[in-house]
C-alpha cells in the first residue's frame, strides 16, 4: 500500500479510537442518568452532568475529524456509507444532535422543572440509542450484504444494518461505552460511596460487555463469513483478543480492591483493542467485499498535502484538548 495511504488509514484508525475513548463514555453517561437508582441517585445524576458538561461539546472533534478525513481522502467510500447506510448514520446525527440540545436546555435550568425532566428523559434515550446505532454501522460494514458496483450501491437502503449481528455489535459498543462511563466516574468520584456505586456498575456493565462480545463473535460466523474469518483466523487476532480479555480482567479486579483511578487506564485500553481489533478484521477495507481503502482513494497525489495539515493541526489540536482535560478533571 502506498505510505501516504497508509498514514490516512492509520490517522482514520487513531480519530475512532479517540472518539471511542472520549465521546464514548460521554454518551455511556446518559445510560447512567437513566439508571440512576438508591438513596443518592440525585447524587449520581449531580455527578454525571458535572462529569461530562466541561468536555462533551469537545469530545466530539474526534468523530469531526473522522469524518472530514474521509471525505477528504477517502470519497468513494464516504459515498458508500453515506447512501448504504443512510437510515443508520441520519438517526444517530439526530442521536447527538437531540441529546446535546436536551442537555443544555436540562443544564442551564431556563424551563420549570417538569420540563426539564422531561429534557433529562431525552438526554438518557438519545445516549442510548446513539451509540447503539453507531456500533450497528460498524457491525453492517463487515456483513458483506452492502455491494457496491462500479462505486454504485446496489444493496439498497436495508442491507447489513437490519442484521441481527449488526444490531448486536450495536449493544455491544453500548455496553463498552456504559463501562467506560463508569469507571471514569468512579475515577472522579469525590466521595468514597458515590464511587461505589459507579464502581458496581462498572462491573456489571464489564460483564455485559463481554456477553455481547461473545454473541457477536457467533452472529459473525453466520452473517459475517469473511469478517469473521480474519478475526478468527489469524495470529495478531488472538493476540489482540488475549490482550483484550487480559485487560477486561485487570479492569475488574483492580474496580474489586477499589483502585479506581488505575482501573480507568485498563478500561480505556480494553477499549481502544476492540476498536484496533475491529479496524484490523476489516483487511484495509471500508465495506467488505467490494470497497478496498487502496480502490477508496480518489486522488492520490494530494494526500501527502492531507497528512502535513493533519499533522500539523494535531499540534494544535491535542495539546489544546490536553489542556482541557487538565483544567476540568485536576483534583486540585
Amino acid at each position: 500500500m502506498n505510505p501516504w495511504i497508509e498514514a490516512c488509514w492509520l490517522a482514520l484508525g487513531i480519530g475512532v479510537v479517540l472518539y471511542a475513548l472520549t465521546g464514548g463514555p460521554d454518551l455511556g453517561a446518559g445510560v447512567w442518568n437513566l439508571l440512576a437508582s438508591g438513596p443518592r441517585k440525585a447524587a449520581q445524576r449531580h455527578a454525571l452532568h458535572e462529569a461530562i458538561a466541561p468536555i462533551w461539546e469537545a469530545n466530539h472533534v474526534w468523530l469531526i475529524f473522522v469524518i472530514v478525513l474521509m471525505f477528504s481522502a477517502f470519497s468513494p467510500a464516504f459515498a458508500v456509507l453515506g447512501i448504504a447506510l443512510h437510515i443508520p448514520i441520519a438517526l444517530a446525527t439526530l442521536g447527538i444532535v437531540m441529546r446535546g440540545a436536551a442537555f443544555a436546555f436540562h443544564a442551564y435550568g431556563i424551563h420549570s422543572a417538569r420540563t426539564r425532566r422531561r429534557w433529562d428523559w431525552v438526554f438518557s434515550l438519545s445516549s442510548v440509542f446513539t451509540p447503539i446505532l453507531l456500533g450497528n454501522v460498524a457491525g453492517a460494514l463487515g456483513t458483506g450484504q452492502i455491494r457496491v458496483q462500479g462505486g454504485v450501491v446496489t444493496s439498497g437502503f436495508l442491507a447489513g444494518w437490519t442484521t441481527p449481528f449488526a444490531w448486536l455489535t450495536g449493544c455491544f459498543a453500548l455496553a463498552l461505552f456504559a463501562t467506560l462511563a463508569a469507571v471514569y466516574l468512579a475515577a472522579e468520584a469525590r466521595d468514597a460511596a458515590l464511587g461505589d456505586d459507579f464502581r458496581l456498575r462498572a462491573l456489571v456493565a464489564e460483564l455485559v460487555a463481554g456477553v455481547f462480545a461473545a454473541l457477536v463473535i457467533w452472529r459473525a460466523s453466520l452473517e459475517a463469513p469473511q469478517l469473521y474469518g480474519v478475526l478468527m483466523g489469524s495470529g495478531w487476532s488472538w493476540a489482540v483478543q488475549i490482550v483484550t480479555a487480559c485487560l477486561a480482567l485487570s479492569t475488574m479486579i483492580l474496580l474489586w480492591v477499589r483502585e479506581h483511578r488505575r482501573a480507568r487506564y485498563t478500561c480505556a485500553a480494553q477499549a481502544a483493542a476492540v476498536v484496533v481489533a475491529w479496524g484490523l478484521a476489516m483487511d484495509r477495507h471500508f465495506v467488505l467485499p467490494d470497497v478496498s481503502v487502496v480502490g477508496s482513494v480518489s486522488h492520490a497525489s494530494v494526500l501527502p498535502a492531507f497528512t502535513l495539515v493533519y499533522v500539523g493541526g494535531a499540534v494544535v489540536l491535542v495539546p489544546a484538548f490536553w489542556y482541557l482535560l487538565r483544567v476540568f478533571k485536576s483534583r486540585s
